[in-house]
């Protein structure tokens, strides 16, 4: 699908979204039941083409990488590590893993257990051949990942941070937003304000792909891509379980997810009736309307909820903040319109461009809680503020006499993340509470 093809397809989602907004009601009035049918449709129809223009893109990120892999820059570099016996080593070590996923180590040639035991390090990754696991190709990874972000997004929100090892690691977080200059008169010392300075430990929680079974009739046939299917369900399974714990893990046997790093650090939310004062947790009133109209309870999010949680957040860590949330929610946003009569949900039309909201970009997270009494909806802020740790060693078990009687081998992969806020106390994320 060509460039222009995604500019058509994302100037007919616009047009279709235009046509759907303005069945909205101006005065604030739920929509009738013939329009909420008309309007759940022509939205349904600018989600379909989104799934297009998203698998166009994703497409092209393909296409351009693979010709990045397979073609020789004109100039090589200086620095660059193009280094054509690499590139042969990594095909020969693709060959060798193959051979190791279908036939087993027993059965592999010498040449290509010898290729599978010896350290490679690169960045995307090393094994550990004597604890049974067998260094995994770039591509096999790069597979993975890809499938992992594709499922969930707190992988493309959140800042990675790759290690080698799973040791302990101390992270620095510093608090200095209370601390400014001085003006010093001639001749006269200045004061000492020292740097308030923490650190947040990141461990290496292990995460099981659980065990993947293929029948030896399907391993011993050339057409079943055996590196294919194991990638996809192995990245699927890691992306869910990896999505889960960063959004919403306690913090003792598992990564401290998002949800509860932004709850803890920010503490209890005022009553609706309190008000909203920067920098607190901020409760939902509930409003109905598109303009901050009559309170209805705790089941909606009206357009002033949204504007208050913004403001919550500390303006420099507005700039480029994002929205995250369930898509049940992004739903309840599409129908909400400003004060001015403008819609605050907005599609994305030039070329890449995200949809937003009140002018933010936003995730969709659907391990996060839909609307509902008492939930944690919405947060909003520096959501590249959350950093997940991620060990690069990826092993792969294949488990031969576990399932012989039943003509399968079963495969396994291990891998480890951890993930935590970075708040030093200056909550660069806040969260948006049902009343």
């Amino acid at each position: 699908m060509t460039l222009s093809t995604v500019r058509q397809l994302r100037e007919q989602r616009g047009a279709v979204v235009r046509r759907a907004q303005l069945l909205i009601p101006a005065d604030g009035k739920a929509m009738s039941a013939e329009d909420r049918r008309r309007f759940d449709s022509m939205m349904a129809e600018a989600d379909a083409l989104k799934n297009q223009i998203d698998a166009a893109e994703r497409q092209a990120e393909v296409d351009s990488l693979d010709t990045r892999r397979t073609h020789r820059p004109p100039e090589a570099q200086i620095g660059s590590g193009f280094d054509g016996a690499n590139a042969e080593r990594e095909q020969r070590h693709a060959r060798a893993f193959t051979s190791y996923l279908r036939r087993g180590l027993d059965r592999v040639s010498e040449e290509d257990r010898a290729v599978l035991s010896q350290p490679q390090y690169r960045d995307m990754g090393v094994g550990a051949g004597d604890l049974g696991g067998y260094f995994v190709p770039q591509g096999f990874v790069y597979e993975i990942e890809q499938a992992m972000k594709f499922y969930g997004q707190m992988l493309q929100t959140s800042r990675i941070l790759d290690t080698a090892t799973g040791n302990p690691l101390p992270y620095p977080t510093v608090d200095d937003v209370s601390v400014s200059g001085e003006i010093v008169g001639e001749g006269s010392p200045v004061t000492t304000a020292d740097v308030s300075v923490g650190h947040i430990i990141f461990g290496a929680y292990k995460f099981s792909t659980k065990m993947v079974k293929v029948s030896l009739e399907l391993l011993q046939d050339s057409a079943f891509d055996v590196e294919n299917f194991l990638s996809e369900q192995f990245g699927l399974r890691l992306g869910r379980i990896i999505n889960s714990k960063t959004t919403s893990g306690a913090g003792t046997t598992e990564p401290l997810g998002i949800i509860t790093a932004v709850v803890a650090a920010n503490g209890t939310p005022q009553a609706a009736s309190a008000g909203v004062v920067v920098g607190t947790p901020l409760v939902a009133a509930g409003s109905a309307g598109n303009t901050g109209g009559s309170e209805t309870g705790a089941t909606t999010i009206g357009t002033s909820d949204i504007i208050n949680l913004e403001h919550t957040v500390d303006p420099l860590y507005r700039r480029g903040a994002k929205y995250m949330c369930h898509d049940q929610t992004v739903r309840q946003i599409k129908t909400l319109l400003d004060k001015y009569g403008r819609p605050l949900w907005q599609p994305g039309i030039a070329a890449s461009e995200p949809d937003r909201i009140n002018g933010y970009e936003y995730a969709v997270n659907n391990d996060m809680d839909t609307v509902a009494t008492g939930k944690v909806t919405m947060v909003f802020g520096a959501l590249d503020r959350y950093l997940i740790r991620r060990v690069r060693a990826l092993a792969v078990l294949r488990l031969v006499e576990r399932f012989a009687d039943y003509g399968q081998v079963a495969f396994l992969g291990f891998a480890r993340y951890d993930g935590n806020l970075l708040d030093a106390g200056t909550h660069p994320v806040n969260y948006l509470k049902q009343a």
